[in-house]
């Protein structure tokens, strides 16, 4: 009598060990709104000029990096895996300061405290470097390109004077889907 009630015990205990598997491998997906914008990341890199001098070399690699919090889990490695921009193979980096960023050619920055995020905008300021968020602030602190949801769509907002400033050129086809940040009518 006592045998079945073991098998049953058992039985329980895996089925409740798989779940919390199931669970914890569902916690690393990133939702479909961040997929998304994983693949907006990788998109950019065909759709934006780099000077010559971003690149150590013609095959160095073209680096996507991520500054704070990391929405994505895996699916922006598993995104740009086997991809190469005009020559130059794509990765990422995960940063852990602007110091880092430093060496990225895209900068997701995703950090909460509006002060720190604003000093980090300030560190790549003038550099090759493409800064992308998804913050409501962040064209106005002077990155480059916002993510951000209007009716269920990822939408687009350009800081121009950003990117002229950091030398790439936005291609006309990335502009036709963007909103322009306009600093004289925004204030």
């Amino acid at each position: 009598m006592n045998q079945p009630i073991k098998y049953i015990k058992r039985y329980w205990f895996m089925l409740v060990m798989m779940l919390a598997g199931c669970l914890r491998l569902q916690a690393q997906v990133p939702s479909r709104e961040n997929q998304v914008k994983a693949v907006f990341l990788y998109n950019f890199t065909q759709f934006v000029e780099w000077p010559a001098a971003a690149f150590d070399s013609g095959a160095a690699p073209l680096v996507i990096g991520v500054l704070g919090k990391n929405p994505f889990g895996n699916f922006l490695e598993q995104t740009v895996a086997g991809e190469q921009v005009n020559g130059h193979p794509v990765t990422v980096h995960y940063c852990n300061n602007e110091q880092e960023a430093l060496s990225c050619h895209i900068v997701f920055i995703n950090i909460d405290d509006a002060k720190k995020r604003k000093q980090v905008i300030q560190a790549l300021k003038g550099k090759n470097i493409l800064t992308v968020s998804d913050a409501p602030d962040f064209a106005r602190l002077g990155g480059m390109i916002r993510l951000f949801t209007q009716v269920n769509k990822i939408r687009l907002q350009v800081n121009l004077d950003a990117s002229k400033e950091s030398e790439l050129v936005l291609s006309s086809k990335l502009l036709k889907l963007a909103d322009i940040y306009d600093r004289v009518k925004s204030n």
